[in-house]
């Protein structure tokens, strides 16, 4: 008799624990979820706004995007991650952040080490020069003269060991022109050193050229991507120029797939990836996010890992460029 007790006691404290697990499922979520942004205020904070917007909506909720900038974007994801893992936050994961720093040595987590919501958008990069230039015309002439003037060319990536300075880099070393990068904190600054002839070119998104377009020319834009094209007004690509820089598909471009803890329940992942799919699905969204010149994408979870690591294997296998560049300018001084 003591038994069957005990064995109805252990069955019902199993079924309240159910009970209680699926009115909290039911409930989720029932306060504000938010968003770590790994940059600051700008046109990519903007797009994370907008999905964050329809994929409240789409939860019932209020989801707030919070700008954490600072360590390459690894001071936010290591802030959401040490975040409570019940699906109240989620991390706007960028490339650089994601991937590229813990390929550098500056992080110590892996892709893999997450739970992937959705794909969100992405950014296309370029390379633009000074709209008066008179020592060429295009890229191909600028890197003839990068290889008869060596080390003489100076350019801008933004901050040093990102990713448009990698992608960057490995397009120079194809060309084997050797050129100084300086390092910039500020995206006007760069605008006005290529017009006072400081700089001989930069890298410019697509944010920047929406709102500076008569202040720079474009010269390559830095991915294959026909979306990539138009968003630069039809300047050449990396596939016009036959230009290879070991990156394909979303390699060469910023990008952001959001995630959250891996410990988070799996009911409330689903959930949330539900929505955020919903969310990207919608032809307000798309058209948001157009309107920008961003790309909205449309992998959902089951494509993280072709996707991702597709990126991962790629930068792996690329990274020497930004050691070539620095050997190379040694050699000079």
């Amino acid at each position: 008799m003591q038994i069957t007790k005990s064995i109805h006691r252990t069955l019902l404290a199993g079924t309240l624990v159910a009970a209680s697990a699926a009115i909290a499922l039911a409930d989720f979520p029932n306060r504000n979820i938010e968003i770590f942004h790994p940059w600051g205020p700008g046109n990519a904070m903007a797009m994370s706004q907008v999905v964050a917007k329809a994929m409240g909506e789409e939860l019932g909720t209020d989801m707030p995007v919070i700008s954490l900038p600072g360590a390459a974007g690894t001071k936010a994801q290591t802030t959401a991650m040490g975040k409570p893992a019940d699906g109240y936050t989620i991390f706007d994961g960028y490339v650089a952040p994601l991937v590229l720093q813990p390929i550098l040595g500056n992080a110590d987590w892996n892709y893999k080490d997450f739970k992937p919501l959705s794909a969100a958008v992405a950014n296309a990069f370029s390379i633009a020069g000074q709209v008066d230039e008179t020592r060429w015309s295009n890229f191909e002439e600028m890197m003839a003269y990068c290889q008869a003037n060596r080390g003489e060319l100076r350019y801008s990536s933004g901050s040093r060991n990102n990713l448009p300075h990698m992608v960057i880099a490995k397009a120079l070393q194809g060309y084997d022109c050797v050129a100084q990068n300086v390092p910039y904190t500020q995206d006007g600054n760069v605008f006005k050193d290529l017009g006072s002839k400081v700089l001989d070119f930069a890298f410019i998104n697509v944010g920047n050229f929406r709102s500076n377009p008569d202040k720079v020319k474009i010269l390559m834009v830095l991915s294959e991507l026909e979306s990539s094209k138009k968003a630069f007004l039809g300047a050449p690509t990396i596939a016009d120029l036959d230009v290879d820089v070991g990156l394909s598909n979303l390699g060469p471009m910023g990008w952001t797939w959001w995630i959250v803890n891996p410990d988070t329940p799996d009911d409330v992942t689903e959930k949330l990836r539900s929505a955020m799919e919903r969310a990207m699905a919608r032809q307000d969204v798309k058209d948001a996010v157009e309107a920008v010149g961003f790309v909205p994408l449309n992998w959902d979870h089951t494509s993280y890992e072709e996707i991702v690591g597709g990126v991962d294997a790629q930068l792996n296998s690329m990274g020497n460029a930004l050691a070539w560049e620095e050997e190379e300018l040694n050699k000079l001084n």
